[in-house]
């Protein structure tokens, strides 16, 4: 590993030794066929990317796509409910694929029917609302619908549509469905007809716990019951997330009903799923709407309907999505050439996993404390009991969890693909990080919803990290992955160098990218260089007569400089001296994402409309920071020569005058409708950043590296990366953290809270050329918090004096309550504002 000896518990795990080491024989790749090869042929887009998000959605390969084009290309594929010979061609090529799907389970249509549906989801809201449910009455007390915990969210949203029939549901823990397994315990009346349903899944989504295929039958045979009532029960099996890797064989296994969405298997289509339903089940369900192409007979004018025949015709609402059926006869035989079948898949991806998580488990820090806290039922012992997936959340070496966005950006440097948060599966989440529902309540209120950044909450963890392996996936991947993981922990807690990836590498930088990464060396026992200015809490209006020195200094050497500007008299850098907080440099940004305009003064106000001749096309919606926002064109003439100029298609829009976007972050005791709005900004009006903070990052990114390196990260560039609108001299690092308020002259700004930094921090804003360095000691030193800035919002209500601002201002600061500067080094946690 590049970067000198790894420290004691960081050495990456040989697979050689691993696989010698294991007691039962481990297969790894599809015998004569190269994986090497079909990585190369099928899936050439992968090359510098690690992707471990397959449980997400795995890949398709090239071949599957250039046989499915060409099939378009040569066929005339007609709607399959006319007669002519082109649709004629299309129904005997989905009755085809109906065939292969069921050939793929063990099955046949003897004993189960396909209905396509538009995705897992879909075959599970079917199933909900045509299930023979029984609502309580004098007679007895009504279905159940009983799922497991650990269910993904679409099968827990089947009890929306249960309740609404007055039908109970019940989450059933699985220790508590493992226990009722031990005990054997079934209904005191077999006899009972009334029907209830029972879901779980074959492999969770959150943790790839397998759970037993012959719970199928143990229920459904009355030999064991996930509640004690009287009945018959019938079994959902979600085999969505299982049969991606595994081989499912129904002629053993006999489901009721096994939804499926083939994206998970093929790559290809997404938006296309199927519902498996037993046909001894098929004559059970209720169905209340229908649409085209399922009825035999009806009457417009009278309550006369008569159903089809075939189930599948019978719940097909519509005219199905016939070419994605077709699609998936491309992926069956794709599958089928790349890997000789399922068992294979099965068999290599577990033996990925396997050797990841055992890997993942030796690491340890030098006080021997584990890296990583792994979320799972098994221990990786057999692909009978595990899926290719590990959960698992990182940790410091005192134990303590690192928010999995953070550990979601620094993977992204490396261009290595995970997924973070509770993947849709709530109950696993709370399950396994100990989460109760009052914190999930809690956590609601506080502003975390599903989906969001939001990782850690009072230092407990909302959610975790998963990777997942496909049948694509090679060794490299892994170790590429684990190489990521002792770089980012172990080799920033011993000091050493971090280790540079070689060009063309699995998960390595681009050449340009090579070329531009620096080599940084860490320590964080020691604390990071500063200048210590005490300031009392409260309005800093006396200004200190003397600062210590922080030593800024100029971008050019003094000899080719013969005039300051006016932002070098505001930082007082040639002198040496920083003196007041001031204003040192103000920037715009007038097109998003586009390069800073730097001026002296920002003036009041005024409108410079960038539409031809004052017409507005038409207004479209666009998003920023996930909000809907009302945008308009400004113009052929300009997306002509913004393209011209980029070398890509571009358009320049505008936000809409007459349309308001509120902040996020609101000032406090401030009411709902009275935030500030917002133009296209992310988050807030306005983004400041300290350059005592900005020259503390430089110290430690331009430590002199073997050979004597310096100035690797000029000061002027540096600032540049942050994007900020306001730059001001402070006393210390960091202490814009502290301010609760600042007062410019007559204008007066509501400190937000902290800028969470992303990837464009990593890109050099003259030269566009990437560097990770930046953002990976961001985070080192701020305790894996990548924060870096304050986010600032207009609150002046006098509008008696000149509302401007320039380089040069004094800047008046307003402490939080109960802070003290001096007691807040920057080398340590700071405390984030939650608005």
């Amino acid at each position: 590993m590049a970067g000198g000896a790894a420290p004691r518990g960081a050495e990456l795990l040989a697979f050689a030794r691993f696989r010698d080491s294991s007691p039962q024989p481990l297969a790894y790749g599809y015998g004569p066929r190269s994986l090497r090869d079909m990585r190369e042929r099928e899936f050439g887009r992968l090359a510098g990317t690690v992707y471990l998000d397959h449980a997400g959605a795995t890949l398709f390969p090239q071949s599957q796509l250039t046989s499915f084009t060409n099939d378009l290309m040569e066929n005339v594929y007609g709607n399959p409910h006319s007669q002519n010979i082109s649709s004629k061609l299309t129904h005997d090529t989905v009755e085809h694929v109906r065939y292969r799907i069921l050939e793929h389970f063990h099955t046949s249509t003897e004993d189960y029917s396909v209905i396509f549906t538009a995705g897992s989801t879909a075959a599970l809201k079917l199933v909900a609302e045509a299930f023979p449910w029984v609502s309580p009455g004098p007679e007895s007390n009504g279905s159940r619908f009983c799922y497991l915990t650990d269910s993904h969210t679409s099968v827990v949203g089947m009890r929306k549509v249960t309740t609404a029939m007055n039908v109970t549901s019940i989450p059933v823990r699985p220790e508590d469905v493992c226990a009722v397994e031990t005990r054997g315990t079934a209904a005191s009346d077999p006899d009972c007809q009334l029907p209830h349903l029972f879901c779980y899944p074959a492999q969770s989504n959150f943790s790839g716990t397998r759970y037993p295929l012959s719970w199928i039958g143990e229920v459904k045979a009355g030999r064991m019951c996930p509640v004690s009532v009287p009945g018959k029960w019938f079994v959902l099996l979600d085999a969505a997330s299982y049969v991606s890797t595994s081989p499912l064989d129904l002629s053993v296994h006999q489901a009721d009903f096994v939804p499926l969405s083939f994206y998970k298997i093929f790559g290809f289509p997404t938006g296309l799923g199927a519902l498996l339903v037993n046909n001894r089940v098929a004559p059970l369900l209720r169905k209340t709407y229908f649409g085209g192409g399922t009825a035999a007979a009806y009457l417009a004018g009278e309550d006369f309907y008569i159903p089809r025949q075939s189930v599948a015709e019978r719940f097909e609402d519509g005219t199905i999505s016939f070419l994605d059926v077709i699609a998936l006869k491309h992926g069956f035989d794709a599958l089928g050439r790349l890997t000789g079948g399922m068992e294979n898949i099965k068999q290599h991806t577990f033996t990925l996993a396997q050797y990841t998580y055992t890997a993942l488990c030796a690491l340890r820090y030098p006080n021997g404390a584990p890296v990583v806290r792994i979320y799972s039922d098994s221990e990786f012992s057999s692909p009978e009991v595990q899926g290719p997936v590990i959960n698992f959340n990182v940790l410091d070496h005192s134990g303590n969890i690192i928010g999995y966005s953070q550990v979601d950006k620094m993977a992204s440097l490396y261009n290595i693909h995970v997924r973070t948060g509770c993947f849709c599966n709530t109950g696993a989440c709370q399950r396994h990080l100990g989460i109760s529902d009052e914190m999930v309540r809690n956590h609601l209120e506080a502003g975390h919803v599903c989906g969001d950044d939001v990782d850690l909450i009072d230092g407990h963890p909302t959610g975790s990290v998963r990777i997942s392996f496909g049948y694509m996936s090679t060794l490299e991947d892994a170790q590429a992955f684990l190489r990521f993981i002792i770089a980012m922990q172990l080799h920033q807690c011993d000091g050493q160098p971090l280790p540079q990836t070689t060009p063309g590498e699995v998960g390595a930088p681009s050449e340009s990218e090579a070329q531009d990464a620096v080599p940084a060396t860490v320590d964080r026992c020691s604390s990071s260089p500063r200048e210590d200015a005490p300031t009392d809490s409260g309005v800093s209006n006396d200004l200190p007569t003397t600062v210590a020195a922080v030593g800024l200094r100029p971008p050019l050497p003094m000899a080719t400089r013969t005039q300051q500007t006016p932002s070098e008299k505001a930082a007082g850098v040639l002198d040496g001296g920083l003196g007041p907080r001031v204003i040192t440099n103000l920037y715009l940004y007038p097109i998003k994402s586009c390069a800073a305009f730097e001026g002296q003064e920002w003036m009041e106000p005024i409108a410079v409309p960038l539409e031809e001749n004052g017409e507005r096309t038409q207004i479209c919606q666009s998003k920023v920071c996930a909000d809907r926002v009302n945008t308009y064109n400004c113009g052929e003439k300009i997306s002509s020569w913004l393209s011209r100029f980029f070398g890509h298609p571009c358009q320049l829009l505008k936000q809409s005058s007459n349309f308001q976007r509120s902040a996020k972050k609101r000032v406090k005791d401030q009411s709902a409708g009275s935030t500030a709005t917002l133009s296209l900004v992310n988050e807030a009006q306005y983004l400041l950043i300290n350059r005592p903070s900005v020259l503390e990052l430089q110290q430690q990114l331009n430590a002199s590296d073997a050979n004597g390196k310096e100035e690797l990260f000029p000061m002027k560039e540096l600032i540049s990366r942050f994007r900020a609108n306001i730059i001001t001299s402070g006393t210390s690092p960091f202490e814009e953290e502290t301010w609760d308020e600042i007062s410019v002259g007559s204008l007066r700004f509501q400190v937000l809270g902290p800028c969470h930094r992303c990837q464009m921090i990593c890109i050099n804003q003259q030269t566009g050329q990437r560097n990770q360095d930046v953002f990976q000691k961001l985070s080192e030193s701020r305790a894996r918090k990548v924060n870096f800035g304050v986010y600032l919002t207009h609150t002046s209500l006098d509008f008696s004096s000149p509302a401007f601002l320039s380089v040069g201002s004094q800047v008046l600061p307003v402490l939080k309550e109960n802070t003290e500067h001096h007691e807040l080094p920057a080398s340590t946690k700071h405390q984030d504002v939650i608005s």
